[in-house]
């Protein structure tokens, strides 16, 4: 909006200004959707290059080694779609609140993501660790959903926000099932499992049913009844293989096993992935719905607004719906084609409000899962844990002070300058 110092604004012209700057962000947070889609289809890929790696490697090479080329071509071809998407998203996309650490975030990813090749030729040539392969494909899938889970923290529009909210934690809950797929993949073809695996399976099956609660209360209702269809499915050959892998040391089955696991658990995978689609369609129709909201309400609320700069010391006539001619009045709103000034600042203030409200509702999910990161952080970098240990014991402590796990968190980092350094006894 330009300054005229001959025509003043008016409130006319900052009420206009107000839809307009609405419309604009919904149109980058289109983008942003459209973005999240991307991403969620190569996190979905590399999920199953990593299980199947795990099991080539474990088996010395025995299994899936044709299968590799072909995990490798579908990330190829993600990551491109990924590459497209981000080409799109230019210095307008500033505006968006937090653009800063989303564009941070989109550079952790992408530099990740250039690993691959050095790890696929080591995987290849049997040169690498199983641990040390899956830790790379993890580190690059959690960049990956750190950017939707920046996306989510930097919307400003609260039914796309519950709409990323709920997207977000299927994705984080989905990751947590391809671990355990990966993890329980490389134990069955080693035809063993540790100690150590077994606290991981218990792990990642708790936060699986965390990510999913969370979910659910974020969720449209139509995804919500579909994943309640899968969940009362009974595969009872995967909740033995299950069992297994969490309990037993030494296994005497065939090795081939571990294909029988991935088989079961990418079915189970796949139809989360139906799931994660549709959570993508309800964010982008969210989205495209309050788009379509806002240039409604420009063209229905301010039909004959003419702009104070734009107004001659003549009156402006314009066609009535009677066909006579009627000429602007007060803030350059048509009393016949439009609603009076007043009502429309307090219309669009009331909504706002709304907004706001609704906002805060949502945002505050975020919050409890930021501060739960960063004191798992502080436990990381003081106590020298990993970061599975050290979620394991904020849920302790929880649980012995009968405390919500943010409650502990929070608490934490109030006293997070007296935390002792690495290597001291809790």
């Amino acid at each position: 909006m330009s300054r005229n110092s001959a025509f003043p604004p008016s409130a006319g012209d900052f009420l206009l200004a107000s839809k307009r700057c609405e419309i604009t962000v919904l149109q980058q947070l289109l983008q942003m959707g459209q973005l999240v889609g991307r991403v969620s289809q190569l996190i979905h890929v590399l999920q199953r290059e990593r299980g199947t790696v795990n099991i080539y490697l474990c088996s010395q090479g025995a299994l899936f080694g044709e299968r590799l080329a072909g995990r490798t071509q579908d990330v190829e071809q993600a990551e491109l779609a990924v590459q497209r998407q981000l080409a799109q998203l230019d210095a307008a996309t500033a505006p968006l609140a937090s653009a800063s650490r989303l564009f941070s975030r989109i550079a952790c990813a992408l530099h990740n993501l250039t690993a691959l090749p050095a790890l696929r030729r080591q995987v290849r040539q049997q040169q690498v660790s199983q641990p040390a392969a899956m830790d790379t494909f993890n580190n690059i899938i959690h960049s990956l959903l750190a950017l939707v889970f920046e996306a989510a923290d930097a919307c400003v529009e609260p039914a796309m926000t519950r709409a990323l909210i709920a997207m977000f934690s299927f994705m984080q809950g989905k990751e947590l099932a391809g671990q355990e797929r990966a993890i329980g993949a490389a134990g069955f073809a080693a035809m063993q499992f540790s100690e150590a695996s077994h606290q991981q399976l218990l792990m990642l099956i708790e936060g699986q049913e965390r990510c999913f609660h969370t979910f659910s209360e974020f969720a449209d209702e139509q995804s919500l009844a579909q994943w309640r269809r899968i969940q009362q499915q009974d595969d009872r050959e995967f909740e033995r293989l299950r069992r297994i892998a969490c309990t037993q040391l030494q296994l005497s089955d065939r090795a081939d096993t571990s294909l029988r696991w991935f088989e079961i658990t990418s079915a189970r995978i796949d139809l989360m992935k139906q799931i994660e689609d549709r959570l993508e369609e309800a964010l982008m129709a969210s989205c495209r719905h309050s788009l379509a909201e806002a240039r409604r309400s420009l063209e229905v609320d301010y039909v004959g607004y003419v702009p104070q700069q734009a107004r001659e010391s003549y009156a402006v006539f314009v066609a009535t719906p009677l066909g006579e001619a009627s000429p602007l009045m007060g803030d350059g709103i048509n009393p016949r084609l439009g609603r009076s000034m007043m009502e429309l600042i307090q219309q669009q203030s009331q909504r706002l409000q709304v907004l706001s409200e609704e906002l805060a509702t949502a945002r505050a999910t975020l919050h409890e899962r930021k501060q739960i990161e960063r004191a798992k952080g502080l436990l990381i970098r003081h106590r020298g844990l990993t970061e599975e240990e050290a979620h394991r014991l904020l849920l302790k402590m929880a649980m012995n002070q009968n405390k919500r796990l943010i409650e502990i968190a929070n608490a934490m980092l109030a006293v997070a300058d007296i935390l002792p350094a690495t290597g001291d006894t809790p």
